[in-house]
């Protein structure tokens, strides 16, 4: 019904899929999959190799872990991140997750490879009653929706 997979020319760096940090939390640890180097005030995308399916009328909400601003200096430039159930096997890239990263501080950032940037909640929607669709077909990743 819901969960995650190893993206698409990801198999080979022996990920492990994203888990709960207790039995009440509600967001699955996400992890970089490759080391990261940010300078200060930059953007980048952080590649995680997951991807993720769901339902229809599901959404994955990515959130930053609490501790990425002050363990690291880093936050999610966008608030959240939404990862829409049309995402996944998009052939652009598979749905391969990737998570903004802003370096906000003076001094630049390094992440290895396991760092946990992220939680990630799935949570149903609803739809409008009057509710119009732009485009039948996804055509890849982010800003792909204009």
């Amino acid at each position: 019904m819901r969960g995650f997979e190893i993206a698409k020319g990801y198999e080979h760096l022996n990920l492990s899929r994203p888990k709960r940090g207790s039995r009440h939390s509600a967001g699955y640890d996400i992890a970089l999959c490759e080391d990261i180097h940010i300078e200060p005030g930059a953007v980048v995308l952080g590649p995680t190799g997951l991807k993720a399916y769901m339902q229809d009328d599901e959404v994955l909400k990515v959130y930053p872990r609490s501790s990425l601003p002050r363990k690291h200096g880093l936050t999610i430039p966008n608030n959240v991140g939404i990862i829409d159930a049309d995402y996944y096997g998009n052939p652009d890239n598979d749905g391969a997750i990737y998570v903004q990263l802003h370096n906000f501080t003076d001094q630049p950032v390094s992440l290895p490879k396991g760092t946990r940037i992220a939680q990630g909640i799935f949570v149903k929607y609803m739809k409008a009653d009057d509710d119009e669709v732009l485009n039948d077909k996804r055509n890849g990743g982010f800003g792909s929706t204009g």
